[in-house]
């Protein structure tokens, strides 16, 4: 049996290809834990500055294996067991110190969907399809839709989304926050790699505290809390005071969105 991942790393990027052509890219057993042993690696290797997650073949991932389901024969603890698994490196993902972007192409379907919303920041092409088709076939979200979806598109949307099971296509998904930005199909690899560029120059411990406050939510006190914290950390870091000194001498800032 072959790989149904791509891991590789350049230039401190981490590119992770979901390549499964026969599923269309199905999160299967194999591929989570081929993305969970990949995410592992990333989350140790400190050189590593972004990650792009993105599928081949013309599509990003269908959703579950329902023939591996419908084969596992587990009971309810045995079920519960495998989500579990999933959830150690999805949440490893989510809360990853570095950005994640997540190019999509064609399908995000089922438990796809919620990977590519793992992801800080998402952009498709025209032909992007997104669903949270769980209901479908009679299951709830899983991959982490719960946390994540919500938190995009607010409550509501987030149980008509969920309770419809409808397909959305890249223009409602560009309208309802779920893809930051839509790029003609040849575009999409190179626009992902140039965003994950930019961030090889962003001060680290900043993109790691931006994205740990605002997954921490919370009320009003919390949060300007949190923000004193985090700040004070920031001020103490050399890459702010390097990024303080080139605007004082007029030098072009390090990190440039995109590179």
């Amino acid at each position: 049996m072959g790989n149904t991942l791509t891991f590789t790393v350049d230039q401190q990027i981490a590119t992770l290809t979901l390549d499964d052509a026969a599923t269309r890219n199905a999160l299967g057993l194999q591929m989570r834990d081929e993305l969970g042993a990949a995410i592992r690696s990333i989350k140790q290797d400190k050189s590593i500055r972004a990650v792009v997650l993105t599928g081949a073949g013309g599509h990003f991932c269908s959703g579950g294996d329902l023939r591996n389901i419908a084969s596992a024969g587990l009971d309810n603890q045995g079920w519960h067991e495998r989500l579990h698994s999933l959830h150690h490196w999805l949440q490893d993902l989510i809360t990853l110190d570095r950005p994640v972007i997540a190019a999509v192409d064609g399908a995000a379907f089922g438990a796809g969907f919620g990977l590519a919303l793992a992801a800080d920041y998402v952009i498709g092409t025209p032909r992007t399809r997104m669903c949270v088709s769980f209901l479908r076939v009679g299951l709830v979200p899983d991959c982490g839709v719960f946390y994540t979806l919500p938190r995009i598109v607010g409550p509501q949307r987030a149980k008509e989304l969920m309770l419809s099971a409808r397909e959305v296509g890249a223009e409602e998904a560009l309208r309802l926050g779920l893809l930051a930005e839509v790029q003609p199909p040849e575009q999409l690899q190179a626009r992902a790699q140039a965003i994950a560029a930019s961030f090889v120059n962003a001060a680290p411990m900043a993109v790691a505290l931006i994205k740990r406050a605002v997954a921490a939510g919370g009320d009003l006190s919390t949060q300007l809390e949190l923000e004193a914290s985090a700040q004070s950390l920031a001020m103490g870091t050399q890459t702010h005071r390097d990024a303080v000194q080139d605007f004082l001498a007029r030098r072009p800032a390090a990190f440039q969105w995109p590179a």
